[in-house]
């Protein structure tokens, strides 16, 4: 079973970019496509014609794209991490500022596997760090069982977006 075929967490801005990305590979993306691939494909022969071929390929992928996306939104289960009641432990939608051994600190916010962006401090709700995160308290410190090693985390602060 995929992760795009069991019901996942999502943040309403999460789902609102996923559908984004799908009304734009639909209304726009993929009419264009499909209008240099019928522009290519009556220039003649197809075998040697760039056009039609990439166009197809690119056909290929944005159905491919959409066909994914298509899956998420369907499985999606919107949770507002403004209406969590327990604002007191880390739980879906929360950011984190945890500190490591060595005192360096860092903030990382749990979303929906989907919305992951590591680059922005974005984790995925199963990541092994949102796994070991949920549920702590301020003042808890948690072991992240990551490839180079396990690794020890305190929470310094957990933070819900307002309502």
């Amino acid at each position: 079973m995929s992760s795009a075929d069991k019901t996942n967490p999502i943040t309403p801005a999460g789902l609102a970019a996923i559908k984004a990305r799908y009304d734009h590979l639909l209304g726009t993306e993929r009419p264009e496509i499909v209008e240099i691939v019928s522009w290519a494909a009556g220039n003649g022969d197809r075998s040697e014609n760039g056009d039609y071929i990439y166009g197809r390929k690119r056909m290929r992928e944005i159905d491919r794209e959409l066909s994914f996306l298509a899956k998420v939104m369907k499985h999606a289960k919107v949770v507002d991490p403004r209406q969590q009641p327990d604002k007191s432990r880390v739980f879906f939608g929360a950011s984190v500022t945890i500190a490591d051994e060595d005192d360096e600190h860092r903030t990382v916010t749990l979303v929906g596997d989907h919305e992951q962006d590591a680059g922005k401090g974005m984790l995925g709700w199963s990541s092994p760090m949102a796994r070991a995160l949920k549920g702590a308290e301020v003042g808890d410190l948690r072991v992240v069982k990551l490839p180079g090693g396990s690794k020890e985390w305190e929470v310094i602060s957990i933070t819900y977006p307002e309502e």
